[in-house]
């Protein structure tokens, strides 16, 4: 398994000063010195958060992989073209932080979302699309042509009781094997902590899980590498010793 950390919320505490700090260029760097395997900033229309200046720093400095989070637009990808992520991932145009369903509708969107990848994938960019674990939807992403899905963990995380938490990990489950059968590649985030990351950490199909909020209120309290470091030891616990 592996962790991809999103830096929205670092950024989006900074731009609410219009201060020089917190970096996301230095919060990149600590992320990857604790073991992250990804780096993913979301580029806004409205440069809520992160800004052009940041994803350009980050493509000079970032080790690892950078993922450039974007809506499925013309602009957007003529960006992403030039920046030269190592990846994009689609999600819907305004995508909140709060309440239910986030995925892009691959399938109302196929038409305008095969172009686009299209473009991508001639510009030696991989793409992956946001969506709901849905097996149309992961059909459909694979349809035109996708390389991978990250699926909203979002109802995981809402989720009451044992027997709503057990529907929507069988959920999950569900739509990892079958991405995974389509040859995608398979992340999953949103809303992801500490509390609740656990039960997907084995999970067959899935190869990353992306955390972004959490560890930026977590390293409030311990540092953001330490908030990595923790994140990376229950995503990738030690290989128990050969007897």
């Amino acid at each position: 398994m592996e962790l991809g950390v999103t830096l929205n919320a670092l950024a989006l505490l900074r731009e609410s000063r219009k201060a020089r700090e917190p970096d996301p260029v230095m919060a990149a760097f600590l992320a990857e010195q604790a073991g992250a395997d990804a780096i993913n900033v979301h580029l806004r229309g409205d440069r809520r958060h992160i800004q052009e200046r940041d994803a350009t720093l980050l493509r000079e400095t970032v080790k690892t992989e950078l993922n450039l989070v974007a809506a499925p637009s013309q602009e957007l990808t003529r960006i992403a073209l030039t920046l030269k992520p190592d990846r994009v991932t689609f999600v819907p145009d305004r995508i909140e932080e709060v309440g239910g369903p986030l995925g892009v509708d691959v399938i109302l969107n196929s038409s305008q979302l095969r172009q686009l990848i299209r473009m991508l994938r001639e510009g030696s960019i991989r793409c992956s699309v946001f969506i709901e674990p849905d097996p149309d939807q992961i059909r459909e992403a694979h349809r035109i042509d996708a390389q991978g899905v990250e699926l909203s963990t979002q109802a995981l995380v809402g989720s009451k009781g044992d027997d709503m938490v057990a529907e929507q990990l069988q959920r999950l489950s569900d739509g990892a094997r079958l991405a995974e059968k389509f040859g995608l590649e398979v992340a999953a985030g949103h809303g992801l902590s500490l509390r609740n990351i656990r039960p997907l950490v084995h999970l067959q199909g899935l190869k990353r899980l992306n955390v972004g909020y959490h560890l930026v209120a977590r390293s409030t309290v311990v540092g953001f590498e330490n908030a990595v470091r923790e994140m990376v030891d229950v995503v990738k616990p030690p290989t128990p010793p050969a007897r």
